[in-house]
């Protein structure tokens, strides 16, 4: 971990970054998931109105200061806000104001490069990782100056990737020896370990945190991730005009033929925060989910990881 900044190498308990999901990802999910070790993260665009942005940043901010004052020996995480660098997201400017005023100490930025955040989270110290999809959307964002990437693989929940993780890392660090987060299919410690040996600094873990109690998901959309397997997801455009994973079960409950999707492309694409989301019961899911047994609460999921990861670890010792 030592590509890593100190903010994260000095107050991790496992080497994770929970994924920012759409709905899923709240200021519950993110506190417990920041007081277990890891990186709690959400979208700007989840807080609406556009000014519950900054309720929620105050009180993250204000309950992971107090849990840090009550055990200094903790390792609590800092938290991250994804912000969607779109044309249609009319919201960018006023959210990145408001994470500049509370100075969230990380901000991940999706779809295009992100020139227009980097430098007012520059100024106040924070980071700024940028997910990527292929190694020319990786070399745009460096080119903006982001402080670290995110590789969205094949097998990732929601807007993933085609490329193997084991390509797509392999190429990127012959041009970038800066921080890797890994994404795509990750949802145990063993697959937290094998990102690393991979040449990765951390892991990108959503699917596995929508199956916890603390998530914003309706209980049968945490039952369908925990019965559901590799089989059940399907890659398509058709929901938002950016290609994703999703449960079958969920479509087909919406009424139409996971098998049978028209074509759509880009230009269905939208982050306008009036508009309203009409797939909001189509569920995401990375195609991990066959190794997500129950619901469970954040503290308890993440120590499950740090067991398996050790025992990963110790393996490949032995």
């Amino acid at each position: 971990m030592s590509r890593l900044p100190a903010i994260l190498s000095e107050n991790l308990a496992l080497p994770v970054i929970a994924s920012p999901m759409f709905i899923v990802s709240g200021p519950d999910l993110v506190i417990a998931q920041c007081r277990a070790g890891i990186v709690g993260s959400f979208p700007a665009l989840n807080a609406r109105p556009a000014a519950m942005l900054d309720t929620w940043l105050a009180r993250i901010t204000e309950e992971l200061d107090a849990a840090r004052a009550a055990d200094p020996a903790a390792k609590i995480a800092p938290f991250a806000v994804n912000q969607i660098v779109h044309g249609s997201n009319d919201r960018l400017a006023q959210d990145i104001e408001t994470c500049v005023n509370h100075r969230v100490p990380i901000v991940i930025t999706s779809l295009r490069a992100p020139d227009a955040v980097v430098r007012p989270v520059h100024g106040y110290g924070g980071l700024v990782f940028h997910d990527v999809t292929t190694v020319r959307h990786a070399e745009k964002a460096l080119e903006a100056g982001v402080d670290g990437l995110i590789l969205v693989c094949a097998g990732a929940g929601g807007h993933a990737g085609t490329l193997s993780p084991f390509a797509l890392v392999g190429e990127v660090r012959r041009f970038y020896d800066g921080p890797l987060i890994l994404s795509g299919a990750i949802t145990t410690g063993a697959a937290i370990l094998a990102a690393q040996a991979m040449g990765a600094d951390l892991a990108y873990m959503g699917t596995r945190f929508i199956a916890s109690a603390e998530a914003n998901a309706a209980p049968a959309y945490k039952d369908m991730i925990a019965g559901a397997s590799a089989a059940d997801i399907v890659y398509t455009p058709f929901f938002t005009g950016v290609p994703g994973n999703y449960l079958t079960p969920s479509i087909r409950a919406a009424g139409l033929d996971p098998d049978a999707l028209p074509a759509a492309d880009k230009t269905a694409m939208s982050f306008a925060s009036d508009r309203a989301k009409p797939w909001r019961d189509v569920w995401g899911a990375g195609q991990g989910v066959g190794t997500i047994p129950d619901v469970r609460p954040v503290a308890e999921i993440v120590a499950d990881l740090s067991r398996d990861y050790a025992a990963a670890r110790a393996r490949l010792a032995a």
